[in-house]
């Protein structure tokens, strides 16, 4: 009876956190904002328990900070931040690609183009919540098909910072199906075993969706400036 609680309580914090993940990623908790732990709580229908377990594991991963007298405080990075952290997940994930490309077994191959095709399916749909689970599930599949722990963490810990601006990326019509044409290459190119090309593809990948981001920053400033005379 024992075993059967704790497993129940485990479940529930992973799906407090999981869900609490993906109102950041998702935007639908903005930038800056503080995390309220009764709101929260209240919406998600579980007690603060969770909740604060959940803050702390997404403070670990970099999507909140926690700050003295303020508590926890959604990220919000500044530009110069956004570009730099790019171009270190750009090589983080050129690298990821090229060791896949020789290290990949065909369950793991046949494991991505299914997943590819679930992912063309929800970009028929314009299911774009759908679509980023299952896009961010081929790109950490990549990274584990490297076979190099060191790189699986530090792409964990770079990528966290940025999966919302990510998730944004896409909600540019044209980009978004540009993105969905260079996932089909990625998926050329490992089953080529191309190494070089899936590298080139990977960071051309990244530094476009870093491209959009900044574009699209760039436009919210100054609506940003002109709230904060008001």
């Amino acid at each position: 009876m024992m075993v059967t609680q704790q497993s129940n309580s485990q479940n529930l914090h992973e799906a407090t956190f999981q869900k609490l993940r993906l109102l950041l990623v998702e935007g639908k908790i903005a930038p800056g904002s503080k995390l309220n732990e009764r709101e929260l709580a209240e919406s998600l229908n579980v007690s603060r328990t969770p909740i604060r377990e959940a803050i702390r594991r997404l403070a670990a991963d970099g999507l909140v900070e926690l700050i003295t007298n303020r508590g926890a405080i959604a990220i919000q990075l500044s530009l110069e931040n956004v570009i730099h952290t790019f171009d270190v997940i750009a090589q983080l994930e050129g690298f990821s690609g090229e060791l896949a490309a020789t290290n990949i077994s065909n369950t793991t191959l046949s494991e991505l183009e299914a997943l590819q095709y679930e992912m063309m399916a929800s970009y028929a749909r314009r299911d774009l919540s759908s679509y980023y689970k299952l896009n961010l599930r081929i790109h950490h599949l990549i990274n584990q098909a490297a076979d190099n722990p060191v790189l699986t963490q530090l792409f964990s810990q770079v990528n966290a910072r940025i999966e919302a601006l990510r998730f944004r990326s896409n909600q540019d019509g044209v980009k978004w199906e540009k993105a969905v044409e260079e996932h089909q290459e990625m998926l050329d190119a490992l089953k080529a075993r191309d190494s070089v090309r899936m590298r080139n593809i990977m960071i051309q990948h990244v530094k476009n969706k870093r491209d959009v981001v900044v574009q699209l920053l760039k436009a919210e400033l100054p609506a940003k400036a002109e709230a904060a005379k008001s």
